[in-house]
């Protein structure tokens, strides 16, 4: 049976959430796979509501939106809140453990894999700037899901971001790896 893996990274604009979502979309391509990838925010911009949503699969794929993800990503309490119905039962949910302080009762955090992820803390300590949280993220998610490789990510924000911003973002992803092994 052919993989399909639906993912949601849901923030607020600034976070990095539709640039997470471009490198995840880019590094399947470049493992062979085909992606979609969606994105929408809110007017203003930084500061609102932003999320991407990434399709990962092993065939073409017709229909580009997420409706129940495989994997959500939270960068924000309200974008815990808002989303959270959208997950699938057994489904991965990633928090930024810093931004999202309260999560369901138990019995709705059950029905998923749940992550309290430092993502926003690593980045501030690390790198003395939470703008790499969404790497860190991305780092995480990819150790976790291995829905795509390292080397596919890494080739992927090379090629997404600025020359000066590499080496930064890449660090950032791989401390998101070093994570998983915590």
């Amino acid at each position: 049976m052919p993989e399909r893996t639906e993912i949601r990274i849901a923030g607020l604009g600034g976070q990095g959430v539709v640039l997470m979502g471009e490198i995840l979309g880019r590094a399947a391509v470049y493992n062979g796979k085909h992606a979609v990838q969606t994105q929408s925010y809110g007017a203003e911009a930084r500061g609102s509501g932003a999320k991407s949503e990434v399709i990962v699969s092993d065939e073409k794929i017709g229909f580009p939106l997420v409706r129940r993800c495989d994997v959500l990503v939270a960068m924000s309490q309200t974008a815990l809140e808002k989303n959270l119905k959208d997950l699938k039962p057994n489904g991965v949910l990633i928090v930024d453990e810093k931004v999202v302080k309260e999560l369901p009762e138990a019995t709705i955090l059950a029905k998923f894999k749940v992550f309290k992820v430092p993502a926003t803390e690593t980045a501030e300590t690390r790198f003395k700037s939470k703008i790499y949280a969404n790497m860190v993220v991305l780092g995480f998610l990819t150790g976790i899901t291995r829905v795509v490789s390292q080397k596919a990510v890494e080739k992927a924000i090379g090629d997404s971001v600025p020359a000066e911003a590499r080496e930064s973002n890449i660090d950032g992803f791989r401390a998101g790896l070093e994570l998983t092994k915590q």
